[in-house]
């Protein structure tokens, strides 16, 4: 209004309903806010695929009163926006619905990312996740993963955690093969197989494994696999017990996970008091 019309800069400041302190004056951010923007900065470095509401979530428990408008605000501010990647363009088909599951260890899905070391040789990750509790059950990291190789692998995590009801996976040769097959008729273990060409509908998995990539497997050159073990095996348990999943309520899958257990227990005393004695 001062640059376009005669009128003065007090007239101006009181038909905006601004102070002329405010005008005159950039406002000076405090030291609780000054903190806040140096954390949020801090941690989007860290976690360069994070958009502002995961890193409000990582930020709560350090700044309790602080909501997510003002992440945003300072996220803006701090031009730490993530760019979007362009989704290719599929022909439309007829969509599957995944089946949903209704409790820990209903489901496990399985699937495999590929990666190379500083040397250009092949490294091969199977990766296993809960379906509901989104946990990352395992990822096991070698250059090569046979069928027998799976199996042992799978035998290993039911050690803590118990054989699942169903195994969802692919049509590779490791889910087709003989001792797969074996492993699941000898647990009574139901095996869905998607169809060939239809990775949606395996979306689990599929998803879990597009967030290994981009903040794993891309943010890191790996001279050896004993280094590629160590490095993912820390993103894994990150994964579980720091990183919040917009899924589980915006919170981590170990407690998402911790509190159903806990409440299966819990139903489980209330019908058969007789296990709480």
């Amino acid at each position: 209004m001062c640059e376009l019309t005669p009128i003065s800069e007090r007239r101006a400041c009181r038909l905006a309903g601004l102070s002329r302190d405010a005008f005159r004056h950039e406002p000076i951010p405090t030291p609780a806010t000054q903190a806040l923007s140096l954390r949020l900065v801090e941690l989007a470095q860290a976690r360069r695929r994070f958009g502002y509401r995961r890193l409000h979530d990582l930020l709560k428990p350090e700044f309790p009163t602080v909501n997510h408008k003002k992440v945003y605000r300072l996220y803006q501010e701090a031009k730490l926006s993530v760019r979007r990647r362009r989704k290719a363009k599929r022909p439309v088909g007829e969509r599957q619905k995944l089946r949903a599951s209704c409790r820990p260890n209903e489901t496990w899905s399985m699937g495999f990312v590929f990666d190379a070391l500083a040397n250009g040789r092949r490294i091969k990750c199977l990766t296993v996740v809960d379906d509901f509790t989104r946990e990352s059950v395992d990822i096991a990291v070698d250059h090569g993963i046979s069928g027998a190789y799976v199996v042992r692998l799978l035998d290993r995590a039911a050690c803590f955690r118990g054989h699942p009801c169903a195994v969802r996976t692919d049509n590779g040769p490791e889910f087709t093969s003989r001792a797969f097959i074996a492993w699941t008729q000898q647990h009574g273990i139901e095996h869905i197989l998607i169809e060939p060409g239809c990775p949606t509908q395996n979306g689990y998995i599929e998803s879990f494994n597009g967030k290994f990539r981009d903040e794993c497997l891309n943010e890191h050159w790996f001279t050896s696999l004993t280094q590629a073990r160590d490095v993912i095996g820390s993103w894994r348990r990150d994964y579980n017990e720091v990183r919040p999943h917009s899924s589980c309520g915006r919170i981590p899958p170990s407690k998402f996970a911790a509190y159903h257990r806990a409440q299966s227990a819990n139903n489980a005393v209330i019908s058969n008091p007789g296990l709480s004695q």
